[in-house]
């Protein structure tokens, strides 16, 4: 089975960047599309970010044009670079496959202060 874990959040300004990590092991991953997800307290998990095994991504309104989703297949991993942080960009992140075919990590929390 596979497991995901998720890095590299923290806390930042708003403005600011982070850059976040999925590594999985237990199998691979190429032939998934792989995902970030983030869920607000009281809220439902929702949907980031999407890239395909050729690299084409999707993005979600609130990321589009300040979020960038990127893998490396060969490692294993997904990446997401966040830049011009919002306070409402405050979330666990996670990542999984489209369909949440994974279980879930643990995520890795962001919070953006004002």
């Amino acid at each position: 089975q596979v497991q995901l874990v998720e890095s590299g959040g923290g806390l930042v300004q708003a403005g600011g960047s982070l850059r976040l990590s999925c590594a999985a092991s237990g199998s691979s991953f190429s032939s998934y599309v792989m995902g970030w997800f983030r869920q607000i307290p009281g809220k439902q998990r929702e949907l980031v970010a999407l890239i395909r095994n050729d690299g084409g991504a999707n993005y979600a309104d609130f990321a589009e044009g300040r979020f960038t989703i990127s893998r490396d297949n060969a490692k294993n991993t997904v990446s997401l670079q966040m830049n011009s942080l919002k306070p409402d960009d405050t979330a666990v992140y996670y990542c999984n496959t489209d369909r949440w075919f994974f279980h879930w990590g643990q995520g890795t929390q962001v919070t953006v202060s004002s």
